[in-house]
């Protein structure tokens, strides 16, 4: 894989890891406000009663979004320093270079 797909991978994780994370993640950040203010954790639905759970299973699950999304980051943090870091340019076999001052001759001949 040539560098900069490196680069445009990682950007693109980062950019679904945030996107998720602004989507999604707002579902998840009334465990720590509950257990912290009230001690209860609920369960809440559109239709039904909030149904009280245990409050660690609901922290679990925060605490499982919030790692998957880290995760996502961090893999397109570190395809983006191998895009940056890369060195395709250098590993150019002598035999495949053309351009200007090689014009892929390999007799030696300057002749027209």
């Amino acid at each position: 894989m040539s560098d900069i797909r490196f680069v445009l991978i990682g950007v693109a994780v980062i950019f679904v890891g945030f996107l998720i994370l602004g989507i999604f993640g707002e579902n998840y950040q009334a465990s720590n406000i509950e257990t912290n203010e009230f001690g209860n954790c609920f369960e809440y639905s559109d239709d039904k009663e909030p149904i009280p759970i245990d409050c660690s299973a609901k922290e679990f699950d925060q605490n499982l979004f919030f790692g998957l999304v880290i995760a996502l980051i961090v893999a397109g943090i570190i395809a983006l320093i191998k895009g940056v870091r890369g060195d395709w340019d250098s590993k150019v076999k002598p035999e495949d270079m053309v351009g200007p001052s090689r014009d892929n001759r390999t007799d030696g001949s300057n002749s027209d």
